[in-house]
């Protein structure tokens, strides 16, 4: 039993979890996009393409073969091997509109407010350590010393390296 409620206490931690919760409501708020961007597709940017041919993406195809019949009533391909390119641009048109929305309703004011946040956050007055070269060259100066006979130097600064090294 006590397995079956960690089981139970661990799903409910997993679902708890900001990520799993932030994820469902993109999921949502997803969806309800979608239909946005789709009456935006079907309502302005086809008509718009409609002016140079047909309000429906969806009739532009192209035969690939020279053996394509065409139903007079329909204009559909009835033989052959034709591509729906219409479609495709549909679809591309519909990811383009959705991203550029995504982006410049929601992640550009976002990148902005955080900017700001970050901005009035005070500044951590902790010096900054050491950077690779200042380390090497305290191990060469030290090297050098050593070198020269003077053993109290190296060891001081090998003691000071490891120290500063071991606190990163």
């Amino acid at each position: 039993m006590s397995e079956h409620k960690s089981v139970l206490q661990g799903f409910k931690e997993f679902l708890m979890r900001g990520n799993v919760i932030e994820l469902a409501v993109a999921v949502v708020v997803g969806a309800a996009f979608t239909n946005i961007v789709n009456a935006v597709v079907k309502g302005f940017i086809n008509p718009i393409v409609g002016a140079f041919g047909s309000k429906n993406l969806d009739n532009y195809q192209t035969c690939l073969t020279a053996t394509c019949a065409v139903d007079k009533k329909t204009g559909q391909y009835m033989d052959g091997i034709y591509v729906l390119w219409g479609s495709v641009l549909s679809a591309a048109l519909t990811f383009l509109i959705t991203a550029a929305v995504v982006y410049f309703l929601m992640i550009l004011p976002m990148n902005r407010w955080k900017a700001r946040q970050d901005a009035k956050k005070p500044v951590d007055a902790t010096p900054a350590g050491p950077t690779e070269i200042e380390l090497l060259t305290e191990i060469r100066d030290a090297l050098i010393a050593q070198r020269n006979g003077n053993s109290a130097v190296p060891e001081a600064a090998a003691a000071a390296i490891i120290a500063q090294k071991t606190q990163k």
